[in-house]
C-alpha cells in the first residue's frame, strides 16, 4: 500500500463512519417513516463499510459529530427535497472516488457499488 492509498482508505473509512453518525441521526428526525426506515439501513451499511476500510487500514477511529448536527438542522431548516438531492448527489460522487481504490482493494468494490444503491435509494425518496 502506498501513502497515497493509505491516506485515501483513512479519509474513506472517516467518511464512512461520520455517514452513518449522519444517517442515524437524520432517520431520528425523518417525518416519513419510509425515510426514517431507509436512512437506518444506509446507517448500517456505511457502518459495515466503515468495518472493510478497518480491515484495510488497521487503524480505529472515531465518527466526527459535524454531519450528525449540520444535515437534520438543514432538514429542518430547508426541508427534504433539497437535503435529500444534496446527499443523493455525495452518494454517487462516493462511488466514483472509489474507483481507483477498487482497483487495487477488491474489498471495496463492493463498498463502491453500494455507495451507487445508496444515491439512488435517497433519490427515489424524493419520487414520492
Amino acid at each position: 500500500m502506498t501513502n497515497e492509498q493509505e491516506k485515501q482508505l483513512l479519509k474513506s473509512q472517516q467518511g464512512e463512519l461520520d455517514a452513518a453518525l449522519m444517517y442515524r441521526a437524520l432517520a431520528a428526525v425523518a417525518q416519513d417513516a419510509r425515510d426514517a426506515a431507509v436512512f437506518r439501513r444506509l446507517a448500517a451499511d456505511e457502518a459495515r463499510h466503515a468495518k472493510v476500510f478497518e480491515s484495510l487500514t488497521q487503524s480505529v477511529m472515531i465518527p466526527k459529530k459535524k454531519l450528525s448536527l449540520l444535515v437534520p438542522l438543514l432538514y429542518r431548516t430547508l426541508g427534504r427535497r433539497r437535503v435529500y438531492a444534496v446527499i443523493a448527489d455525495q452518494e454517487q460522487d462516493a462511488a466514483k472516488n472509489y474507483e481507483a481504490l477498487a482497483a487495487d482493494f477488491p474489498a471495496v468494490k463492493e463498498v463502491q457499488a453500494d455507495e451507487v444503491r445508496h444515491g439512488n435509494m435517497v433519490a427515489a425518496l424524493l419520487e414520492f
